[in-house]
């Protein structure tokens, strides 16, 4: 017995109209996922730094650094601050006022220059030997207690550059007052 097969009588036509010429099909719905691009997190943080950090940076230096040194180094250990305009300015007033010190450090080093420069030489008396010669030598030190029994100025041995004093005349010593700031110093050694 021979079956007979026919097209309207197939499985997969049944959901078809055929009597339409369009053969429109059903449409099989399916759920639409659609995806949403985010935008990405902020990574780095500007901040102040506090103080002195190795490899990054110095007092009050502006950086841009990561988020996660930032949250867990610098914060924690208090060595930075996020930026915010009323840190900037204190930032900047602090700026002014370092300017300001620094200023008049450096006019009151240049008064002193004026003072030691016009008070002429300084006498240092030394035991004398054979001819000029004397016992010993003149150091910044010595230097150091005239100017102080003199002038009533205490001032550190450390910026008193004397030359080697081995004999009796006339000398000049440099005082480095300020890094800008140096003072010619006469020094008069004599026996006696």
């Amino acid at each position: 017995m021979a079956s007979t097969l026919s097209w309207a009588s197939s499985s997969c036509f049944k959901n078809h109209d055929f009597t339409n010429k369009n053969f429109t099909q059903t449409p099989i719905v399916s759920p639409v996922s659609v995806i949403v691009a985010q935008k990405k997190a902020k990574k780095t943080r500007k901040i102040i730094l506090k103080e002195d950090v190795v490899d990054v940076g110095k007092k009050g230096q502006l950086l841009e650094v990561k988020a996660g040194f930032y949250r867990n180094f610098l914060l924690p250990s208090g060595k930075a601050q996020i930026v915010t305009t009323s840190l900037i300015k204190e930032m900047k007033m602090e700026d002014e006022r370092i300017e300001a010190e620094k200023q008049r450090v450096k006019e009151e080093a240049q008064q002193l220059a004026l003072i030691f420069e016009t008070v002429g030489a300084f006498k240092v008396k030394r035991k004398i030997g054979k001819g000029k010669q004397i016992f010993g030598t003149v150091t910044a030190q010595d230097l150091v207690d005239i100017i102080k029994a003199q002038l009533q100025r205490d001032i550190d041995k450390r910026i008193v550059t004397i030359p080697d004093i081995r004999e009796t005349g006339e000398y000049v010593a440099e005082l480095k007052l300020h890094p800008d700031v140096s003072a010619q110093v006469r020094l008069t050694v004599f026996g006696n």
